[in-house]
């Protein structure tokens, strides 16, 4: 089985061309892709996405690891039919963005996506800076303005809008908790930008996206000759953020050796390469994040109590949506305003009765999930969206 998507720039909405061989695989993919508001069409094989890549100007890439990665100029997104350490390295080293093994996790796989082709702003940058993960992303503006804002009245955002003015003028390690879709990443946005190294590089990496024999090569980096596909010399993350901020999302799913290394580097300001005993002076604030409880990792013996103190000096806690409903009208307004921005369109006005029932809604994946409910809505309803539309197209 193959998979070639390539997404190209519409005035309107995000286009997919997708070539897949198996007639059931391709049309349950590009039923899944439009019903999330993705329009799709088809390439009969892998040669004709070629030609069509060569004479486009496309957002993103996802493609089987049995075809050769090509050396693209834009993100990619590999989905492996093994669980290969090899090919992991090589997709991460030619820019891949995310690694998914089979079978295909499509709410991962969604979220990635919508995170390249809508999250980032500037398309165009995103497309020429491939060769940086997007899972390591360096910030491509340090401008607040740049960044989506913290929508929402209710006093517990109002605590933690509160929280990220007071702490993020400090040095202060700074650990976000919080379910997924809550808004963790855009939180660390803020610290960084109001911080004083707001000037300097923001990166990110998401450690539960990156395999366990990967993550020690991505955050401090490897020398050349360290293992077989270290073709190379390549710096890690650490010194990719030196002066400036590093987002280390996801942190409970570090491996036991990774959390060791992370450590030393938090207690010495020192890292050193993989394949290397030289040490290297670093200096960057850490900012982490994870949608587990740690303290039950660390009772559970998965999560080091030491390296917790260490990047808990200050804790942000992002609430989930159930416990903010008031704020859903607001967000919805606010994305309505976004997308039709993003897509080229007129807002629509949504029904009272049908903003009603959003609130009453069971939001399992928090903000993100009501972003990717509301550009449902707006590209499957009709001039305004009713409280049919809701029943319809949000169970």
């Amino acid at each position: 089985m193959q998979i070639y998507i390539f997404f190209f720039k519409r005035a309107t909405m995000t286009k997919i061309l997708l070539v897949e061989h198996s007639k059931s695989v391709r049309n349950n993919l590009r039923e899944r892709l439009e019903f999330e508001g993705i329009a799709t069409d088809i390439a009969n094989d892998g040669a004709a996405a070629a030609e069509l890549c060569r004479a486009g100007n496309f957002d993103l890439m996802l493609i089987d690891d049995i075809e050769p990665l090509p050396e693209a100029e834009i993100p990619m997104i590999v989905l492996s039919t093994t669980n290969s350490l090899d090919g992991a390295i090589d997709a991460l080293h030619k820019g891949a963005i995310d690694f998914i093994t089979r079978p295909i996790d499509m709410n991962r796989l969604l979220t990635t996506i919508r995170r390249t082709t809508a999250t980032d702003g500037d398309r165009e940058t995103t497309r020429r800076s491939a060769a940086t993960p997007r899972h390591v992303r360096r910030s491509a503006a340090h401008s607040s303005t740049t960044i989506e804002p913290i929508v929402g009245d209710s006093e517990a955002i109002r605590q933690v809008r509160r929280l990220i003015d007071k702490v993020a003028p400090s040095e202060a390690r700074i650990l976000v908790t919080g379910e997924n879709g809550t808004g963790k990443e855009l939180v660390a946005r803020w610290l960084h930008a109001k911080s004083r190294r707001a000037e300097q590089p923001f990166v990110e990496i998401n450690c539960a996206a990156i395999p366990s024999e990967l993550i020690e090569s991505e955050l401090f980096g490897h020398e050349r000759g360290a293992f077989t596909s270290a073709i190379k010399q390549r710096k890690g993350k650490f010194e990719q953020a030196n002066g400036g901020t590093l987002f280390m999302d996801e942190i409970g799913d570090m491996s036991a050796a990774a959390q060791a290394k992370v450590l030393r580097a938090l207690q010495e300001r020192k890292i050193s390469r993989v394949g290397s005993d030289r040490d290297i002076e670093v200096d960057v604030r850490i900012i982490a994040a994870t949608n587990k409880n740690l303290r039950e990792e660390i009772a559970a013996g998965r999560f080091r109590e030491d390296l917790y103190h260490r990047l808990s000096v200050i804790i942000i806690g992002v609430p989930p949506l159930r416990e903010r409903r008031g704020d859903i009208p607001l967000l919805v307004e606010h994305f309505i305003e976004q997308i039709s921005q993003e897509e080229g369109v007129a807002p629509k006005p949504i029904e009272k009765c049908a903003l009603e029932r959003l609130t009453m809604l069971d939001w399992s994946g928090n903000v993100r999930e009501l972003r990717n409910v509301v550009e449902r809505l707006m590209v499957l309803s009709g001039d305004t969206i009713t409280l049919d539309d809701i029943e319809q197209y949000c169970q």
